[in-house]
């Protein structure tokens, strides 16, 4: 450490190599992971054998013998783990002391092996049988109003059960299904589409044979996705170069070492990921590209000076595309001051940018939620597109948009029907396969909910799976009002600490992970998922159950809507989607049949089928028939700008995190480690506010005067130095999202502005 304390935090290894074996071993011991754990990993992500429930990373058609990741291995030792929850435990546990665990402590206690059920005047959760718990819930929920009961969805779940949760709250009245989507890339869902008709990305694997540039912004593979990163070394490795964009410098954009090559692991050299890295602040991506643009042009007019290949397509331009006079004018009149100032960068940075795009014939951009979770993260988006659709660099090889998703369905989820959005749903396939007449107005998102879960007029909240209380914003005020619920329903495998926060009536209903064996009454079950390049892949498991009262999602779900609905439509069969899951994807294809036909018996095939991409084939579903320019209103996507005293903090998962799931408590690739409680600021910053290490401080949101708004903080953080912007922080998610008004979210996709949140520090 330095003298004066402020020696900022790293690690000095690479990404992968024998960091990488030594964090997924340190977990599967802290787990407790079965034998049969380590069995699962040899088939893992590969045709014929389980399907990873981490990140939604495609699964290749060719796989290394070892086709997992470090995350991907935690997550499969955490399933699979000897610890168990039974129903003993809480015999000498309150839910109130349960409540101050914390997740980590909580998932500690192991696999849940038989449905519980509140019992309020002992405060404590009680066996039950599944009769008891479908029959209950039943009668509770027809009890209730449908409209103020909300339908969530983790987005773990597979394609069958995700399918008929949604035709089952259809059937009970209500479009009330937000899931994960709307606490992260619902603004690729919203902002993409609004400009290239897409709502996915619009690459395909073998891009990457082919790309030459790849514009990187604001995610982590290092911790987020690691199996990109061997992608990454073999277009690096033939000469691709990575822009990337990004607040924190994080190593998995750095450095890599292969775990799949013996040569590298011993006596060989890291791949260096980047060729170029832009600290950009919180929000500033708008300008920072709208910097690269500026430079991108000004190569084509010196290109046309001396009679070289333009740098711009002109054809693709004028053939496919929409709006570029607006674009082009706010460009023009747009200063390089305003844009570093913005952005953070220097113009100098920016341009280098350039010309990395201006001389290379194939362009992607690669993005997470760095980009998208701010005030204006659809501009953000469209900005990215902006840079893409000069070059002609969507809807060909070797080019496109491809936004990297978290869950391992959440986007699947979407495309079988999981969403409040009447328009997506597949209304008149409803009506006509299982002669459903559905409610015709949307339903709620997740805002929505919490929004009614605040004013009282939510009643009832059924979970399939994930830890939303903990997920959501405003904790403080939410988790006061969660309880008041009338019922609260959690398909779960583990406690968290949505569990404890029990409505007046609470049940957890147990459920088999996807790395278990699901036998049902004709045999053997496979489940299937979509990845981040909309291709599905049928997963099945030889693992044995934790418990034998387990049930399937898919069972819980048919399980609930048999109790729930009156039984006097015979089209919901949902005892014999129960026995035959290829029955329920019969039902997909059928409903989806462009996309989804013969889904049975292409499922299975080497690297999945591909559902298809309008824009990929530059097949554009806009109101204009082309893919669009976008004309920005800002500069910076934060939606509470500069202020004296005012810093933007980011919200981060460590290494060993996978959304609110805490695997322990090392973020080896920052340098980091113990507590999560922590607060990180750059060396200058904590000069100029006489801060040093292990000061301990309170965030406070500041609220720019917003009139009547309550205050939020948090305490008890302690400083870190780390290597940051200027007016930057960050800190970890969930610990951090009391900070995060509920009000401040994406303008149009109303995602939480997680990476922006504008914050004071008050000492002590």
């Amino acid at each position: 450490m330095a003298e004066d304390g402020r020696e900022p935090k790293g690690y000095d290894g690479p990404t992968g190599g024998w960091g990488s074996l030594r964090g997924m071993t340190r977990i599967e011991l802290s787990a407790r992971a079965g034998p049969g754990a380590t069995l699962t990993l040899k088939e893992q992500n590969k045709p014929g054998g389980y399907m990873c429930s981490s990140c939604a990373w495609t699964k290749p058609e060719d796989p290394h013998a070892f086709e997992f990741c470090e995350n991907g291995a935690k997550a499969t030792f955490w399933d699979l783990t000897t610890s168990r929850c039974e129903p003993e435990f809480f015999e000498t546990r309150t839910v109130t002391e349960l409540r101050e665990w914390g997740d980590y402590r909580l998932e500690k206690a192991g696999r849940l092996t038989e449905p519980l059920r509140y019992n309020p005047d002992t405060d404590k959760y009680e066996r039950t049988s599944w009769d008891e718990a479908f029959s209950a819930i039943g009668a509770k929920l027809r009890e209730l109003d449908p409209k103020s009961v909300t339908f969530y969805a983790s987005g773990k779940a597979a394609l069958e059960p995700s399918y008929l949760y949604a035709v089952f709250a259809r059937a009970y009245g209500h479009n009330n299904l937000p899931d994960s989507s709307n606490m992260c890339h619902e603004t690729t869902s919203v902002g993409l589409k609004k400009v290239t008709g897409s709502s996915v990305g619009t690459c395909q694997m073998e891009d990457f044979d082919h790309v030459d540039a790849i514009f990187y912004l604001g995610q982590n593979p290092g911790t987020n996705s690691p199996r990109i990163l061997s992608t990454l070394q073999e277009v690096v490795e033939r000469g691709c170069r990575i822009v990337v964009f990004n607040p924190l410098r994080e190593k998995g954009l750095r450095e890599f070492v292969s775990p799949q090559d013996p040569v590298q692991m011993t006596v060989g050299k890291p791949t260096r990921i980047d060729h170029l890295y832009c600290q950009v602040r919180p929000g500033g991506d708008i300008a920072a590209l709208m910097g690269v643009c500026k430079r991108v042009l000004e190569r084509d007019a010196e290109a046309q000076r001396l009679g070289r290949q333009r740098v711009l397509d002109l054809k693709f331009i004028e053939q496919h595309t929409n709006g570029i006079g607006a674009f082009l004018k706010t460009l023009t009149d747009t200063s390089w001051g305003e844009l570093e100032t913005a952005s953070g960068l220097s113009r100098f940075q920016m341009e280098q940018a350039g010309d990395v795009y201006a001389t290379s014939s194939n362009v992607m951009g690669i993005y997470g939620m760095g980009l998208t979770q701010h005030v204006h993260g659809s501009q953000s988006i469209g900005m990215l597109v902006n840079l893409l659709l000069l070059g002609g660099n969507i809807g060909r090889k070797g080019a496109g948009c491809s936004p990297i998703r978290g869950h391992s369905n959440v986007q699947g989820q979407r495309t079988v029907g999981i969403t409040e959005k009447v328009k997506l749903a597949p209304v008149e396939k409803y009506r006509e396969l299982l002669d459903l007449e559905t409610p015709q107005e949307d339903g709620h998102n997740t805002v929505h909910f919490v929004e009614g879960v605040l004013d009282g007029s939510q009643k009832g909240f059924v979970g399939l799976g994930g830890n939303l209380a903990n997920a959501v914003p405003d904790h403080a005020r939410v988790h006061e009002k969660w309880r008041d619920l009338d019922i609260t329903v959690h398909v779960a495998t583990r406690l968290n600490t949505t569990h404890c926060l029990p409505g007046k009536t609470s049940w957890i209903l147990p459920c088999l992970v996807r790395a278990e064996e699901d036998e049902q009454a004709s045999g053997k079950q496979w489940v299937s998922i979509e990845d981040s390049f909309s291709h599905i892949y049928g997963s099945r498991s030889s693992r044995r159950p934790a418990s034998p009262h387990l049930k399937s999602e898919t069972a819980i779900v048919c399980g609930l809507a048999k109790a729930t609905l009156d039984g006097s439509n015979p089209k919901l069969d949902w005892d014999g989607w129960t026995a035959d899951y290829s029955r329920i994807r019969d039902l997909i294809a059928a409903t989806y049949p462009e996309e989804f036909h013969d889904m049975n018996a292409r499922m299975n095939e080497p690297g999945g089928f591909w559902r298809g991409n309008p824009a990929h084939e530059r097949n554009w579903k806009t109101d204009s028939g082309k893919a669009e320019f976008t004309d920005p209103t800002v500069l910076n996507a934060c939606g509470i700008g500069d202020a004296d005293g005012r810093f933007h903090l980011v919200t981060l998962r460590s290494n060993d995190q996978f959304n609110t799931t805490i695997y322990g408590h090392s973020d080896r690739l920052r340098g980091l480690s113990g507590s999560r409680m922590i607060v990180l600021m750059s060396p200058e910053d904590m000069r100029a506010n006489d801060l040093i290490e292990g000061d301990q401080v309170t965030l406070a949101t500041d609220n720019d005067g917003r009139e009547g708004d309550m205050r939020r903080a948090v305490t008890g953080l302690k400083i870190v130095p780390y290597d940051l912007p200027g007016g930057t922080l960050a800190g970890y998610f969930p610990e951090l999202n009391p900070l995060v008004p509920l009000w401040y979210h994406e303008e149009l996709s109303q995602t939480p502005a997680s990476k922006g949140i504008p914050v004071r520090i008050e000492r002590g």
